[in-house]
């Protein structure tokens, strides 16, 4: 707790009232999600990023239950649907009940699956109609199909790398525009997969380094430097979206 207020004061510090600081707070335990979070509100962070407990594979109903006490706290809350990484998927049924609360404001969707825009859009329109839900996508190689439907943004890998492409096929995307959104898409689309080689962040680590970006790809144990092996794979792609 003590290393992540160093770096919550140092973010509040540099961007607060720039953009919004959307923390991770979600935990397998309940309880340290509810100190993370705590602990978010008195830094002055303006929302939590909250992923479904990983591994225990919670009930719908027991998720409703976690993501809407933990929206009781009164900071805004995203919730994270990753089930690649969790084992659980926040069904768009799940979704709709918990944006019944106002304090939940948005869902960050990463299964890859954009039809779930139109599902979820169809579930909750009716309960905030003046205050839509936010949806964003978190799976890099669809972000630009899922804006084009009808979702708001995303929470992107790839945008560590290329930030100015991403904004701008994102401002694409939200205009309507299809054609600029897969033009830049595709110069990315390479780097969308490759830095998925390895468990993220590790590539995104190693090519942020190749970048000139950071002076270390160190990943804290379980996790490692990415294998060598790669290197290629990965320098091909930051080639091919015009980064090196």
């Amino acid at each position: 707790m003590s290393e992540r207020e160093s770096v919550l004061k140092i973010a509040v510090e540099e961007v607060k009232g720039k953009i919004p600081i959307l923390v991770g707070t979600g935990n397998i335990d309940p309880i340290q999600t509810r100190e993370m979070t705590q602990q978010a509100i008195d830094l002055g962070c303006d929302a939590s990023l909250v992923v479904s407990p990983p591994y225990i594979k919670p009930p719908q109903r027991g998720l409703i239950n976690h993501f809407t006490s933990i929206a009781d706290m009164g900071l805004p809350v995203v919730i994270y649907n990753v089930p690649g990484r969790t084992g659980v998927d926040v069904t768009p049924e799940t979704i709709a009940a918990c944006a019944k609360h106002d304090t939940i404001v948005g869902v960050k969707e990463a299964t890859g699956d954009v039809s779930r825009v139109e599902s979820i859009r169809g579930l909750t329109n009716t309960l905030r109609e003046k205050n839509p839900l936010l949806l964003y996508s978190g799976d890099d190689a669809t972000e630009g199909e899922f804006v084009l439907k009808g979702g708001d943004g995303c929470i992107s890998v790839t945008a560590n790398l290329a930030p100015v492409d991403m904004h701008e096929m994102m401002m694409a995307a939200l205009r309507g525009d299809e054609e600029e959104t897969m033009r830049i898409n595709k110069k990315l689309e390479m780097l969308h997969n490759r830095i998925f080689c390895e468990s993220n962040p590790i590539p995104a680590k190693w090519a942020l380094k190749r970048l000139g970006k950071i002076d270390c790809d160190y990943c804290r144990p379980p996790l490692a430097s990415m294998d060598d092996k790669y290197y290629p794979h990965v320098e091909e792609a930051l080639k091919f979206a015009g980064l090196i």
